[in-house]
């Protein structure tokens, strides 16, 4: 789509499987390689609540592991190429981060699983690693701008992994009611995410989203930070944990 818009951009497509670490580490041993400064970082990928308990390569669960581990692991992998531009880190989080808590016991749900907490949690995950990262940055003068955005409820291909313990014919019934009055387009869901990154003066540690009702559609704009995303022990204990689960240490 970019090269039909805008023929003359460079554009090139890197493989990257983000649950695997080991893909991971080799994306980003080639930017390293390339050696050229990252302006913007869009972590973006994921998984939604998917019916069953499934790990990643590296064992872990594969909404925690997909949607947040591999990306706490290659931005520390790629920290270098980002200080070196004073680039803006961008995470996506979720309007789901309101229900989500860190089970710091158990991040990998190993026990109890049950798709939609453990999907919380992974976007809780994200929007707490982005305030974290900017409190880091600043601490140590990296010269980041940590910004977390969400895009409200999308009409996109996300929820692809069945009915996530629902009926299907309730699920599926459910979700067309909701998209009839709730959703707004995948293009207007991008809106909050464009916005984090590239808005001129963004604030370090901003979140982003649609303004319309409950944040599930309309145009973007700050968006709303829950308690439990504010807390700073929590948010140091995940990043611990992280370290130490990924092999990734910061700095």
């Amino acid at each position: 789509m970019i090269r039909s818009r805008h023929p003359e951009a460079l554009v090139r497509f890197e493989r990257l499987d983000l649950a695997d670490l080991s893909s991971v580490a080799a994306f980003a041993e080639a930017l390293l390689a390339a050696g050229r400064p990252v302006d913007i970082l869009i972590n973006n990928a994921g998984v939604m609540a998917v019916p069953r308990r499934r790990t990643t390569i590296d064992g872990f669960e594969m909404q925690f592991g997909t949607n947040y581990l591999s990306h706490f692991a290659l931005t520390g992998r790629l920290l270098p190429l980002l200080t070196a531009a004073q680039a803006r880190v961008v995470q996506l989080s979720s309007v789901a981060h309101r229900g989500g808590r860190i089970q710091l016991s158990d991040l990998n749900y190993r026990s109890g699983y049950r798709p939609w907490p453990v999907y919380q949690q992974s976007k809780l995950a994200m929007l707490m690693f982005a305030l974290e990262l900017q409190r880091r940055s600043d601490r140590e003068d990296w010269g980041l701008t940590s910004v977390a955005a969400h895009p409200g409820f999308a009409r996109t291909d996300l929820i692809a992994n069945g009915h996530a313990g629902s009926p299907p014919g309730l699920f599926a019934l459910v979700s067309r009611l909701l998209a009839r009055v709730a959703s707004h387009s995948a293009a207007d869901g991008a809106l909050p995410i464009l916005m984090a990154a590239t808005l001129p003066q963004a604030e370090p540690g901003a979140y982003y989203g649609p303004q319309g009702w409950q944040e599930m559609r309309g145009a973007p704009g700050r968006a709303l930070i829950k308690p439990q995303a504010l807390d700073v022990e929590t948010a140091r204990a995940l990043w611990s944990e992280s370290e130490r689960m990924t092999g990734v240490h910061y700095g």
